[in-house]
């Protein structure tokens, strides 16, 4: 069978063929890809969409990164945890609620920010990023194996371009609303308490938002392939799979460049708490959010272009990564003068522009780093059962970079240079590696997703036995 294989039949192939092409089945828009799309884009908004508005402004806006550096990375390493033990809790409370349940504990990790920024207290920072952490594995396994499942095979990369959106126009909501607040600070410190009220509440949102999103069974697609997204089997075999997926050639090949991907957000986000003025770090987080936005959406309607599958995936790693490479060097000759002489830049200063077009591309680069990274695992997993073990993996080797960032981030001298030349150092050692699987896609590898739902379409045609 085509779960089974690393190649496409010719059978398979025609079948194929009819799933990629347009269809004129008619859905409800409430069922909808699309509509499950904005609903999916707007939990990650109220979510890690907010939390990212507050780590963009730098150490999640205190004056300060390193004892907000130091809760991420706790949230961080609870997050490999419960991303690994994911499918397991999709198999007992099913995929939407294990959306739902993910949202829960970004809240009080906002509230522990507020009171770290207000009160100097540390004690509800540290037990919202662990509450946070519990949750927010879980929240984005579940996202990520939506997103990988519920579109149609010629919508994969606008879904995921759209979808992304949302996580950056947290960015730009955050960033909007700092700038109006704290517009005539010119110097560095904390951005006003008052702007966590408004985050607060909108991340208590998230899991009413999630309540919106339709069920697998009941998705209803214009090629009108049914979705299939859940865990049949006991919790013993599900972690067995994980493991074993988890040791797989090819997903230990992707590792690195998994986290030179996610090791850059402390990177980039210390680094604009470091050197720049509170109303600048806004400007910041406002301005790079719309360049991530349109940079994410390009590459998603590349990435469903009519392009051969081999060039898509070649083009998309060499740009991507290239791009990487050079901002990577730009960072390392900035930082190493910004640690000689300590600046704090403010727009109005001479020499903001050095610096400050730096981080904006940073975060471009995240945003298409993540978008090539969902491309490439999509291509990995064989069948319905394997995108949420993937997906689980996925999120789990992000937050494992993600935590090491941000706990190297919590040391004064990492955080202002150390980690920039580490990150350096993980894209270079990414680059053969990813290559080794990057060159398959097209060739010896094939589209899995248009293979699984080949599969899933034969099965509902009575083609072959379910």
């Amino acid at each position: 069978m085509a779960a089974d294989k690393d190649f496409t039949t010719d059978e398979e192939v025609a079948t194929s063929d009819s799933i990629t092409s347009p269809q004129k089945h008619q859905v409800k828009w409430h069922r909808s890809t699309y509509y499950n799309a904005l609903i999916l884009g707007l939990c990650n908004f109220l979510a890690p969409g907010i939390w990212g508005a507050m780590n963009s402004l730098g150490g999640g806006g205190a004056s300060k990164p390193y004892l907000v550096n130091t809760a991420n990375a706790l949230t961080f390493c609870l997050m490999v945890l419960s991303c690994f033990f994911g499918s397991v809790v999709v198999k007992f409370i099913g995929i939407k609620w294990t959306l739902i349940v993910g949202t829960m504990g970004y809240a009080p990790y906002a509230a522990g920010i507020y009171t770290q920024v207000r009160y100097d207290s540390d004690w509800l920072t540290l037990f919202g990023a662990a509450l946070c952490g519990i949750s927010a594995g879980l929240f984005w396994m579940a996202e990520s194996a939506i997103a990988l499942s519920y579109p149609e095979p010629q919508n994969q990369g606008r879904f995921l371009g759209f979808w992304l959106s949302f996580r950056v126009l947290g960015q730009i909501v955050g960033g909007a609303i700092n700038i109006g607040v704290n517009v005539h600070r010119d110097t560095a410190g904390s951005v006003s308490y008052v702007v966590y009220y408004v985050f607060i509440a909108l991340q208590a949102l998230g899991p009413f938002a999630g309540l919106l999103l339709t069920s697998p069974t009941k998705v209803q697609r214009t090629d009108g392939v049914p979705v299939k997204l859940r865990i049949a089997n006991d919790v013993w075999f599900e972690i067995k799979a994980m493991t074993k997926l988890l040791l797989s050639k090819r997903f230990v090949l992707i590792i690195p460049l998994i986290w030179q991907a996610t090791f850059s957000e402390a990177v980039m986000f210390t680094y604009n708490s470091l050197w720049f003025s509170v109303r600048a770090r806004a400007l910041g987080s406002f301005v790079s959010g719309i360049m991530a936005i349109i940079a994410g959406n390009l590459l998603g309607a590349f990435l469903d272009s009519k392009v051969s599958f081999k060039l898509r995936s070649r083009v998309g790693f060499i740009v991507v990564l290239g791009l990487q490479g050079a901002w990577w060097l730009w960072g390392t000759v900035v930082v190493t003068d910004f640690h000689k002489t300590n600046p704090v830049f403010d727009w109005s200063d001479r020499g903001f522009g050095r610096g400050f077009p730096l981080y904006l591309f940073w975060v471009v680069g995240f945003q298409l780093n993540y978008m090539f990274l969902y491309f490439v695992v999509g291509n990995l997993a064989k069948d319905e059962e394997e995108v949420v073990r993937i997906a689980s993996l996925l999120r789990g080797m992000e937050s494992a970079s993600q935590a090491v960032s941000y706990g190297v981030s919590s040391i004064s001298i990492m955080a202002s240079v150390g980690s920039i030349y580490l990150n350096f150092g993980l894209w270079a050692v990414a680059l053969f590696p990813a290559w080794l699987v990057i060159r398959e896609i097209g060739v010896s590898l094939g589209d899995k997703k248009v293979e699984r739902e080949t599969r899933t379409a034969r099965e509902v045609n009575g083609a072959i036995a379910p």
